[in-house]
């Protein structure tokens, strides 16, 4: 690998000044109260959509790109490529823009046209393919023939992050409750795209010695699960996930069933109702994996209620449903998708009137 030279250097230096100072103009994100009818228990969302990109991966991308940069991977004039099913692509999206490189997503072909959108708006490039299975190869080509850069969120989102701290998502949970009811969350409820979130917080909770257990909410279609509960890392599935942002096809080398304490699978009708549930509760609508990360966190609610446990639940808001309108929020693409989503709406609404969520067969 060539040495770096001092212009490069100094280009380098001015990148990681520049997103440092873009995360220095934000504030952190807001920490909600859902109103739940079950006494001793609160549920808190940890609203993600607030950061400038919309989304959680907001984090993350901010997280890459500056590993990358103190890496030596990136350098002026490079091409960024990223393999992503959308929300990471906005972010890196921006942040390209932001130190002046292009940018170019390889994304499934069955993206959200709002996504789209968005990484066009900030001067990214949409690469789509028909077989999501192949994201990872055609950004590692395309990467290969611009002579660019493949950032490899699923490779690298756990280690990208500080999990000890420096403000990550972990930090910030906790900061947040230290004046509730309950300040140290019996459960933190996470989904997986890359498994570097529940990897962050996972950790930080074994390092702050923390009573605190951490679930992951998997959608279907996801290797992430059968490959947790067999602690194997060669888990496949033949179809990708319906939930962006969440749920593999494999399992990602970012993923770490170690540091997890137990995971829920959560049929996507279930998600879909109760993004909706939960939208009309904050009086905004939110992603999908939002609600696969709400229908989990109440089932885990139920077995706290049947232990005779009091205590709090964190979970995240990880994007707006504004993305998702012509999917989650339309009926008829439900109804192409063969998604019934009646039954888990009504235990949703006899969950507000009782406080119990009822097993939907």
């Amino acid at each position: 690998m060539p040495k770096t030279s001092t212009e490069d250097r100094a280009w380098i230096a001015e990148a990681i000044r520049r997103v440092d100072a873009d995360a220095n103009r934000s504030a952190d994100t807001h920490l909600h109260v859902v109103p739940i009818p079950v006494p001793g228990i609160e549920l808190y969302l940890k609203d993600e959509s607030v950061h400038p990109t919309g989304s959680l991966k907001h984090r993350l991308a901010r997280s890459l790109f500056l590993y990358a940069l103190c890496n030596g991977w990136i350098g002026p004039g490079a091409t960024v490529i990223e393999a992503s099913s959308g929300s990471t692509a906005v972010s890196e999206a921006y942040f390209a823009r932001l130190i002046e490189l292009p940018f170019v997503a390889v994304m499934p072909s069955t993206t959200s046209c709002e996504k789209i959108a968005l990484i066009e708006f900030y001067g990214g490039t949409c690469h789509l393919v028909d077989d999501p299975g192949t994201v990872y190869k055609e950004a590692q080509r395309l990467a290969h023939e611009c002579g660019g850069h493949y950032m490899d969120q699923f490779t690298y989102a756990e280690r990208a992050t500080d999990w000890r701290g420096n403000n990550n998502i972990a930090e910030s949970i906790y900061e947040q409750m230290q004046l509730e009811p309950h300040p140290c969350p019996a459960w933190i409820v996470v989904g997986a795209g890359t498994g570097g979130t529940s990897a962050t917080i996972g950790r930080y909770v074994r390092y702050r010695r923390l009573d605190t257990r951490v679930a992951v909410a998997d959608p279907e279609n996801s290797a992430f699960y059968a490959g947790w509960e067999s602690d194997r890392s060669d888990v496949t599935t033949d179809k990708p996930s319906r939930i962006e942002g969440i749920g593999r096809m494999r399992i990602e080398g970012s993923f770490v069933g170690g540091v997890i304490d137990d995971m829920v699978l959560v049929p996507d009708a279930a998600s879909i109702a109760a993004a909706r549930w939960i939208s009309h509760i904050l009086g905004r609508p939110v992603g999908g994996s939002t609600g696969t990360n709400i229908w989990a966190s109440l089932r885990l609610i139920g077995e706290m209620q049947s232990a005779g446990e009091e205590g709090s639940l964190v979970t995240l808001l990880c994007d707006g449903g504004e993305r998702y309108l012509h999917t989650y929020y339309d009926d008829s693409w439900l109804e192409a998708m063969g998604l019934d989503i009646a039954p888990y709406a009504a235990a949703l609404e006899e969950f507000a009137r009782t406080g119990s969520l009822p097993v939907v067969s």
